[in-house]
């Protein structure tokens, strides 16, 4: 029988003051007797890949499976999953060590098999770990008192070089030590923030309080291979839906034109344009639209970005008629990655994007339409939008796919859908029927969650008489 570590390796309670100007790091220390294989350095990578070793191995997150021997330059001590103290042992192993040493216990097959590696024997070994062995979560755990230490505050969403948080009331006495431990544990972070309750009544982006670090709050994050420069106190900007904006901008084709209501600092408008597709991109936030030229400039996708900043009611009722009168030229092939284009310019293969002899783009295949807590309200401006147009008419033989986001608190998929479907046909005077997808996006709270309605715009809305 052999016994494996049951040391408890968690990090010790912090009993100091919870202050960053006093916090004591030296506080998180915790030591523990293994025993460890002397071998030659020469044998180590075959002992290493042994599976007579598997499990045996100490395999304890950042601390080496070896170290040097002190006392022999030409050795290895290999540190094993077996505690030296306990109340039974093996025979093989009895007569190794004195005193409590005498207890260890190690499977046969691997003292064995470490004597064909002309192992020199098991010495004792004391592995200590200290502050910077753990995790933020598990410091952060450790120095909460005891009733909060169940749904302390674990992980954080990451943008550019600031972390945020969602602290509860609870955690709000130590958000700037819960500040100082992310940054210590996180070297490409140099700002922690906290997001309050408070969102701008008009623009929808978060107040926030600065926990630790510095105070700059303009990022440059990379997604989707694009970049994005912004103010995150000025914009809003979730790095959490990520996988969404890849998985809408996925369903466009190269030659698509979109129009994007509420295009923020730009997560689908950009990428869409990367990939070939024409975009209007318009958000009311005067910053977002300041950021999202900036970031259409920096990604090289000038001559494919329309930007725009008014209402989103009135965009949407005028974007029709301005890519009708004002069309995106045609381009040969879709947009590809900067990687891809560096490594075809270095195989000679490299062909810019040219403008053909098709006709321009006038007609909106895709509206993008992200402000889940209000963009359904929204949807009564597509009532009549091409009535009496009969330019609009001849253009608009398919009608435009509309993907709207919004809340709902029903948590059945199936009540969820109903909820969405329900209030999308109050506003738009008419269920959308064609091409209809519902998909779930988060959640967002405990009895809040995020979908998606993808739908075609019913021609007897697009007509309707206002």
């Amino acid at each position: 029988m052999s016994r494996k570590l049951t040391f408890d390796l968690a990090p010790p309670n912090y009993t100091g003051v919870a202050s960053p100007a006093v916090f004591d790091r030296k506080a998180f220390t915790k030591s523990f007797d293994i025993i460890a294989a002397l071998a030659p350095l020469s044998k180590i990578s075959t002992i290493l890949r042994a599976p007579e070793m598997r499990g045996s191995l100490l395999d304890l997150r950042r601390i080496p499976n070896v170290t040097a021997d002190p006392q022999d330059p030409n050795s290895r001590l290999i540190l094993l999953n077996v505690g030296n103290q306990g109340s039974h042992f093996v025979p093989y192993l009895e007569d190794m060590f004195d005193g409590p040493h005498k207890t260890a216990e190690l499977p046969e097959k691997t003292v064995n098999f470490l004597e064909t590696q002309e192992s020199k024997g098991f010495k004792p070994y004391t592995v200590t770990l200290d502050y910077d062995h753990w995790t933020a979560d598990e410091i952060i755990h450790a120095t909460m008192p005891a009733h909060l230490k169940e749904g302390a505050p674990s992980g954080f969403a990451a943008t550019g070089h600031i972390a945020h948080l969602n602290l509860s009331s609870d955690y709000l006495p130590y958000r700037r030590l819960i500040g100082e431990i992310i940054l210590d544990k996180n070297k490409t972070i140099r700002t922690v923030v906290n997001k309050l309750d408070i969102i701008d009544s008009v623009f929808r982006f978060f107040k926030m309080d600065l926990m630790a670090g510095e105070p700059d709050f303009v990022v440059e994050h990379n997604e989707s291979d694009c970049s994005f420069t912004f103010d995150f106190r000025e914009v809003y900007w979730n790095s959490r839906l990520h996988t969404e904006h890849a998985r809408l901008v996925q369903l466009f084709s190269h030659d698509d034109v979109v129009a994007d209501v509420f295009a923020g600092v730009g997560p689908f408008a950009v990428p869409a344009a990367k990939k070939g597709c024409a975009v209007f991109a318009n958000d009311l936030n005067p910053n977002c639209e300041k950021y999202l030229a900036i970031n259409v400039k920096k990604n090289g996708v000038r001559d494919l970005v329309h930007v725009s900043c008014e209402d989103g009611r009135d965009f949407i009722r005028s974007v029709f008629r301005l890519s009708f009168e004002d069309p995106f030229p045609v381009l040969r092939g879709p947009q590809i990655s900067k990687s891809q284009k560096q490594k075809m310019k270095r195989l000679g293969l490299y062909q810019p994007p040219a403008v053909t002899d098709a006709p321009p783009r006038r007609r909106i295949s895709h509206f993008v339409m992200n402000l889940p807590d209000t963009a359904i309200t929204f949807l009564d401006a597509f009532r009549g939008v091409l009535l009496s147009d009969p330019e609009l008419c001849e253009v608009y033989d398919v009608m435009p796919m509309i993907h709207c986001y919004c809340f709902t608190r029903e948590l059945e998929p199936e009540k969820a859908e109903v909820d969405i479907r329900q209030r999308v046909e109050e506003v738009l005077g008419s269920p959308p029927t064609t091409d209809v997808h519902v998909h779930w996006v988060r959640s967002v709270a405990p009895n809040k969650e995020m979908y998606c309605i993808s739908f075609r715009l019913p021609s007897e809305v697009a007509f309707a008489s206002v």
